[in-house]
């Protein structure tokens, strides 16, 4: 039986069309339509339900070294009510799940994602044991919405009376038994709200009367995939490692020990087997995951990961993994070779 977030019968009363995704059932858009969605969020505000998010709580002593053992970042230069992204990877350096590490007063807590919520707790518990006194439990009275665009932090300040603008990226507040975190998976300014899920529905309730848009899974692919920001099962995987995916700066060899460091290292110094590029195709076709990528002599060159028609840039684009580096390359569409040239992951940056 799919789960469902607290704001399962306010997104029935908005008109959402409600799909499974990662053991939930969740709205993918609204009556406006996807695009109207992704640019409210590019132009002005935008609201999304992301209860769905596994919400981990490390606690004890030795809560910083189990971190510091399980994750590649490191939290140990992370100040109170900041945060930062970080990856889990196995022995062999693949990705377990990138997550996001928060540092609050009395604890850490884990953002993950809904597709990996029982395997991280289950992976954290497993190192817990060489870090007693630590131990990892779901932050289960919990839940997130995220609000995001340009006008974001002004249309929270003002539905919750909330003093956020000095709130820098990365960091939260607070607010009413609230974490307002300044971060987003957008590539907009934004909002991500830590509430008690006894209280997400009177919050959502509160911005939606403001007018905001709210935003379903759709745009929150489109949008992400216009900023160039991996999707579990898509750009990561656990054969696939953080350097591979661009995000070595996530990866703090000279931490100390961590869990898949030495693999990591190796591949460092011996150099990537695949890369993760961007790719703007010639043409209308969409290039979709799984769609074969070939050099301009026809041999295979790597595999699209994601691909959409970019509501911004208004032009196919995509992520692919290349084993080798060009000028281009050709991407097997629906039986037709379409020419697309390869670009930097990041199609659009504010």
């Amino acid at each position: 039986m799919l789960k469902r977030t607290p704001l399962y019968q306010a997104h029935l009363n908005l008109g959402a069309k409600m799909v499974p995704f990662a053991g939930w059932e969740m709205p993918v858009s609204y009556p406006a339509g996807i695009i109207a969605e992704h640019n409210a969020v590019r132009n002005s505000v935008g609201i999304f339900d992301i209860g769905h998010m596994g919400l981990i709580k490390i606690e004890g002593e030795e809560a910083l070294a189990l971190i510091q053992k399980a994750a590649t970042n490191d939290a140990s230069v992370l100040s109170v009510n900041q945060c930062q992204y970080s990856i889990l990877c196995n022995e062999k350096g693949g990705t377990i799940d990138d997550i996001l590490v928060y540092r609050l007063p009395m604890s850490y807590l884990i953002v993950c994602n809904a597709s990996n919520t029982e395997k991280v707790l289950a992976w954290f518990k497993k190192q817990a044991g060489a870090f007693s006194p630590a131990t990892a439990s779901l932050y289960d009275n919990y839940c997130m919405l995220s609000v995001q665009g340009p006008k974001a932090l002004n249309l929270v300040s003002s539905v919750l009376s909330a003093p956020l603008s000095d709130l820098k990226h990365n960091h939260t507040l607070w607010w009413r038994d609230i974490i307002l975190s300044r971060t987003g998976y957008t590539g907009e300014d934004g909002i991500e709200m830590i509430v008690a899920k006894k209280e997400a529905a009177g919050i959502w309730d509160a911005v939606i009367k403001q007018g905001v848009q709210p935003c379903g899974l759709g745009a929150r692919d489109t949008l992400r995939l216009e900023a160039g920001l991996p999707l579990y099962g898509h750009e990561y995987d656990e054969a696939t490692t953080p350097l591979e995916a661009g995000y070595a700066w996530a990866v703090k060899f000279d931490k100390g020990d961590f869990i898949g460091r030495e693999a990591l290292f190796k591949e460092k110094a011996e150099g990537l087997r695949k890369k993760l590029v961007g790719l703007i195709p010639e043409g209308r076709a969409i290039p979709r995951e799984t769609n074969k990528v070939v050099d301009r002599k026809g041999l295979s060159a790597g595999v699209i990961t994601s691909g959409t028609f970019s509501p911004t840039l208004k032009r196919p684009i995509a992520l692919a993994y290349l084993e080798g580096t060009g000028e281009g390359v050709n991407i097997e569409i629906r039986g037709n070779l379409v020419p697309a040239k390869i670009v930097a992951k990041t199609f659009y940056k504010r």
